[in-house]
């Protein structure tokens, strides 16, 4: 019995440690966005129904084919910084939400970023110059992650 705890409160713990480095809104990463369509310059919403889990999270998918395409490379479609806003991420190491339908390809990666209330963080990302922001943010979330 005590190892059947054990085991239950391990997974449990294991669980909420992968949530805290995602942002998991909407029962998914990416607010339940299909993160392959993203690879297509397309922002689908994901289907409950077509859905997987990685790194004790969920993922959505619009389409068979691209739960498929997940499962077969995840850490390809994976979204950067857990699917944090990238700009936050860069310029003040900072865990931001996103707009799902705010994002970017760079490198063969996929970044997202916060658009509201009139600030898109996407258009400060290109402006105040992606490749040193984005330095940054691998920094920031490696301090992050490690914790």
């Amino acid at each position: 019995m005590r190892k059947i705890i054990l085991l239950l409160f391990v997974t449990f713990s294991a669980s909420l440690f992968a949530q805290e480095n995602y942002y998991v809104k909407k029962g998914a990463v990416a607010k339940g966005y299909d993160v392959v369509s993203y690879f297509d310059n397309q922002a689908k919403k994901g289907n409950k129904k077509i859905a997987t889990e990685y790194d004790g999270v969920k993922f959505y998918f619009s389409s068979q084919e691209n739960l498929k395409k997940f499962k077969e490379n995840p850490t390809k479609y994976v979204p950067q910084y857990g699917g944090f806003c990238a700009y936050a991420m860069g310029a003040k190491g900072e865990k931001v939400s996103i707009d799902p339908e705010t994002f970017e390809i760079r490198d063969g990666k996929l970044y997202l970023f916060y658009n509201s209330w009139g600030t898109n963080t996407l258009d400060l990302w290109v402006k105040e110059g992606a490749e040193q922001l984005k330095e940054k943010a691998d920094k920031n979330w490696k301090k992050i992650t490690e914790k």
